[in-house]
């Protein structure tokens, strides 16, 4: 199952544990209970810490594996083959269950003891899926940490009926105790935020206590990255508020256009940045939400739990979100059949029809990922061309389960109270109406801005809610910066924002310099 590479990197991760691990798996006489258990095998080889025992739970789902520490009595349910993106999530349940310590906080750590009532979650996840990991990892690890909580990961391609029976059309999903308790990327934060009840008040308690910030930077993105770690390496007392870090590209399958890189994956170059900034004296304040911008002897930006951070000088870079087709039925079936991330609720539609809503790189490259997974992929184009590189539409049309309608406009998602079952469209040409019966939507149709939350403030837009900015990242107040996707920068790129995130600090570092009222901060 594991070839020799893997085994030696696992055999020397393997050695920091010191605790017995029992591996309970649960077969039955399919291929995928064969694999799991080869599996199982193969991991007991690495360390003589581990035991594979049958699973004596008769009701539990097959195939899985249960990572059980008999000391700590914790358990961890992989319901299905955790390879793929989640592999790292089971190295990472062995570890911990081992006695490995984990990377969290104190803080964390503490609060995740104290839950003192049961909480079994089950999430459900497909492999392709590059935020489930993130998802699964942090309800992993509040399980390890405390035996009132169990976590389960449950691969949605291989236990189809519990999807179909639960509705389930987006993943990450997440169950607990039986009830629907989220749906799409979440942080160990986040998740405590919710089960906790008196963790957002302590939140806004400590935030409200920090000391006024030279530069505070709102974003977490690649330009928010790259603005913060430029600001710190010039000395000044720098933070990061986001929503989640990393933004978009946490949810980006392949990168093949970032310079000196071959090829990456968002996740991974989330890491790295998260790494880098670290580097540096850069206070981190993740799963923060900026609701408001206010002046008051210097910057205020007010958070969605009523705290509110000071700062000599701002650095805006909340990057953009997938733009929505804003037609009835969107909102209603968003996450029951209408999607915007093709790797991740892929696997969810096999065998079935679903259509693209886009024709520019993003939306035929979907329709490329798509056909490989579906029965049938039909791409609608509002324009009577594609706007997608050559390459890619040679490579659509090769393909016989993608069909391509050009002036196509949407105008209604189709339902039955529970599920996508079709959509309508007029043709432009002739303005005929028409309708297409399939499982799901993909909506691929560009970027919005993150700037909701400026509509009050004297920052000044464009038409297209984007910020406007200059050559040095200045916007329309003085010690404001914009950077990266949520500017009036004409290209959306990786590394763009980064460079754009570098331009903002510089310009915010220049402007503090030369004001007497900030020397002090910058000698």
């Amino acid at each position: 199952m594991l070839d020799t590479n893997i085994k030696n990197q696992l055999k020397s991760h393997f050695e920091s544990i010191t605790d017995p691990v029992e591996l309970l798996i649960a077969l039955d006489d399919s291929k995928k209970s064969t694999e799991l258990e080869n599996l199982a095998n193969d991991i007991a080889s690495l360390s003589n810490q581990f035991l594979v025992r049958n699973n004596p739970d008769n009701d539990v789902r097959r195939p899985s594996m249960t990572v059980y520490s008999p000391i700590k009595e914790t358990q961890i349910t992989f319901a299905g083959v955790p390879m793929g993106h989640e592999f790292t999530s089971l190295v990472l349940a062995l570890l911990h269950s081992g006695g490995h310590p984990s990377k969290v906080s104190d803080e964390q750590r503490a609060q995740i003891s104290s839950l003192s009532e049961p909480l079994n979650f089950e999430v459900y996840i497909s492999l392709s899926c590059q935020t489930c990991p993130q998802v699964v990892q942090a309800l992993n690890l509040m399980a390890a940490l405390n035996p009132l909580i169990t976590a389960t990961m449950v691969d949605g391609a291989l236990f189809q009926d519990e999807v179909e029976q639960r509705n389930i059309l987006a993943v990450p999903a997440v169950y607990l105790n039986g009830q629907q308790f989220s749906q799409g990327a979440m942080t160990l934060s986040t998740i405590l935020n919710k089960v906790d009840s008196k963790a957002g008040v302590r939140q806004a308690q400590s935030l409200n206590e920090k000391e006024q910030f030279d530069v505070l930077v709102v974003g977490g993105g690649p330009a928010g990255a790259s603005a913060a770690i430029y600001a710190a390496r010039k000395g000044l007392n720098t933070g990061i508020v986001a929503e989640r870090f990393g933004g978009q590209v946490a949810d980006t399958l392949s990168i093949e256009n970032f310079i000196s890189i071959k090829a990456t994956e968002g996740p991974k170059l989330v890491a790295q940045l998260e790494e880098h900034v670290k580097e540096y004296n850069v206070d981190v304040m993740n799963n923060q939400r900026a609701v408001g911008l206010s002046y008051n002897n210097g910057y205020d930006i007010t958070l969605a739990n009523g705290a509110v951070l000071s700062a000599k000088s701002l650095v805006l870079a909340t990057g953009a979100r997938w733009r929505e087709m804003n037609v009835p039925g969107e909102s209603q079936y968003r996450g029951h059949g209408v999607a915007y991330c093709p790797h991740c609720d892929g696997p969810l539609f096999k065998g079935k029809s679903v259509a693209v809503i886009g024709g520019g790189n993003s939306g035929i490259e979907a329709a490329i990922d798509l056909a490989n997974i579906v029965e049938h992929v039909t791409v609608l184009e509002f324009a009577n061309t594609l706007r997608a590189d050559e390459v890619l539409i040679r490579k659509a049309n090769s393909l016989k389960n993608i069909t391509i309608i050009k002036n196509a406009q949407t105008t209604a998602v189709l339902g039955d109270g529970k599920r996508v079952t079709g959509l309508s469209y007029t043709d432009r040409e002739s303005g005929e109406s028409k309708m297409i019966s399939l499982a799901g939507i993909f909506v691929q149709i560009g970027l919005i801005p993150n700037t909701e939350w400026l509509k009050n403030s004297d920052v000044s837009l464009t038409r297209f809610g984007e910020i406007e900015i200059d050559a040095k990242g200045s916007t329309s107040l003085p010690g404001v910066f914009g950077a990266g996707d949520v500017t009036t920068t004409p290209f959306k790129q990786i590394i763009i924002a980064m460079g754009s995130g570098a331009t903002a600090s510089l310009g915010a570092f220049d402007y503090l310099i030369r004001h007497s009222d900030n020397d002090a901060a910058v000698a």
